[in-house]
């Protein structure tokens, strides 16, 4: 039972992404992107988090003479693109106020470098945003969610290069003026601090194209010329469509100390403090003094161009949007001690918490402490836009009784409800794969988050119809009464 009703106008929903539902990798024009060359990788270890987001050159190399979807399970996705409207019905029937989607830039602009988009591109997603609307749906649109042009990737080493920020801009220009009537609410770069993680589908950057001893200010390299894109799209945004907001996006990775030993409470800190970096400088402008520490002792050299700091200085955005999947354990003992997967790396096992079918800490209370830290250090408006449970869910007798992903989201929601109560300001919430979609880091389908099952399997057998969980009633409910109970 939430111990609050949830204010008029939260905007309950979900999250899907471009690259892990649309499939039609090769339709209407569209380009290759970075994720038409993630591989599924049934023989590599879940807790290995590197090893399923690597991408070499000779992966580039395979994935760009591949001409059907082979073993790129992203390029099928749940064929989004051609079943929306059947999709957004089902997620109108759940009384959803928003749904998280985002704009595959190859449609758009297939290499990124062209002068004029493709129309085809632009007039899908105007279909989807307008279908979106008809169904009482307000759309939350990502601009950059792992979806970048390869062809940026091979000719320009990603966002390392400064070119990559005009490139950005014409596209982010194009979709403002084109959807300025169906869109208010923008996100930026998802996870953009994701970059160090996964450079690969974060901003392009090969890995095995750099000297190891250069990669990390390669990285910061990138990362600056992301967060200049971010505050010159916002200036943009305000510019075209009066109104509008743009939120930045990015990872909870809250950290508790293994012990109260001084030496994991202080971890625990500058794990916390630099998982919000990026945050940071999006929300206040500037470059923590953390930060511009870290480069001068480990002689990190980030290029600006004249006015940068100006820009971000000028351009904050308007809320702040984050994921929260599972909190972490910071221990100065760290190798020796027992590892647990997760959605964004794996580390140190928290005995106090359950784990999911992928190894995943479930913590509710994680959540509301998130809320909490996030709105003292910000005091800005806050959207929970990922937050999930992937499951092997069983299809039987034509449904799923995914109990454990109800149990689930009433805990996380009500931890949302605490939040609240103690003054913090909540935008929203959407769950993540609200329908079942190939997922982010394993490319399996077996690992499924959603409301709605997709009849598909791991090889993309499957008729691909759409079937509700008993979840679907359940969420349906918790929309209609605003979170008064559930």
């Amino acid at each position: 039972m939430s111990k609050t009703r949830f204010p008029d106008g939260f905007l309950w929903g979900g999250a899907l992404a471009a690259n892990q539902c649309e499939g039609a990798w090769n339709v209407g024009g569209k380009g290759l992107s970075v994720a038409d060359c993630s591989l599924y990788k049934a023989h590599v270890d879940p807790k290995d988090y590197k090893a399923l987001h690597h991408i070499s050159s000779a992966d580039i190399a395979a994935a760009e003479a591949c001409t059907e979807i082979g073993p790129y399970p992203k390029r099928r996705g749940i064929d989004f693109y051609h079943r929306y409207r059947e999709d957004l019905d089902l997620l109108a029937q759940m009384g959803f106020k928003t749904l998280r989607v985002s704009i595959q830039w190859t449609r758009i602009f297939p290499k990124g470098i062209e002068t004029e988009p493709n129309e085809a591109g632009l007039a899908f997603y105007e279909s989807l945003f307008t279908e979106m609307r008809a169904r009482g749906i307000e759309p939350l649109v990502t601009l950059h969610h792992y979806e970048m042009p390869l062809h940026l990737v091979n000719h320009y080493d990603g966002w390392y290069r400064r070119e990559v920020v005009g490139f950005f801009l014409r596209f982010t220009e194009t979709v403002f003026r084109r959807y300025r009537h169906l869109v208010k609410y923008w996100l930026s770069f998802n996870e953009i601090d994701s970059a160090f993680r996964h450079p690969f589908s974060t901003m392009g950057i090969c890995e095995d194209r750099h000297p190891k001893e250069k990669l990390e200010e390669i990285i910061w390299q990138g990362l600056h010329h992301q967060l200049v894109a971010s505050a010159l799209a916002t200036k943009q945004l305000h510019a075209i469509i009066p109104g509008a907001q743009m939120g930045c996006m990015v990872t909870s990775l809250l950290s508790y100390p293994e012990t109260c030993r001084p030496e994991n409470c202080l971890k625990a800190v500058r794990d916390n403090r630099d998982n919000l970096t990026i945050s940071d400088v999006q929300v206040h402008g500037v470059y923590p003094p953390s930060a511009l520490s870290a480069w001068r002792k480990r002689d990190i050299k980030i290029v600006m161009e004249q006015g940068d700091e100006e820009i971000l200085k000028a351009y904050p955005v308007d809320f702040v949007s984050f994921s929260y999947y599972m909190s972490m354990v910071s221990s100065v003992n760290e190798a020796e001690r027992e590892k647990v997967g997760g959605n964004v790396t794996s580390g140190v096992k928290n005995p106090y918490l359950p784990v999911s079918d992928w190894g995943w800490q479930i913590d509710p209370i994680g959540l509301t402490i998130s809320l909490i830290e996030l709105y003292d250090r910000y005091r800005k408006p806050l959207f929970v836009v990922e937050n999930g449970l992937g499951a092997r869910d069983k299809l039987v007798d034509g449904t799923v009784e995914d109990d454990y992903r109800i149990a689930y989201f009433r805990d996380h929601i009500s931890a949302i409800g605490d939040a609240l109560d103690e003054g913090v300001d909540v935008m929203g919430f959407t769950a993540w794969g609200c329908i079942d979609s190939v997922s982010l880091s394993t490319s399996q389908m077996s690992k499924r988050y959603g409301f709605i099952y997709v009849d598909c399997d791991d090889e993309g057998h499957g008729s691909m119809s759409r079937i509700p969980k008993k979840s679907f009633s359940w969420y349906r409910d918790v929309i209609a009464s605003n979170g008064a109970g559930f």
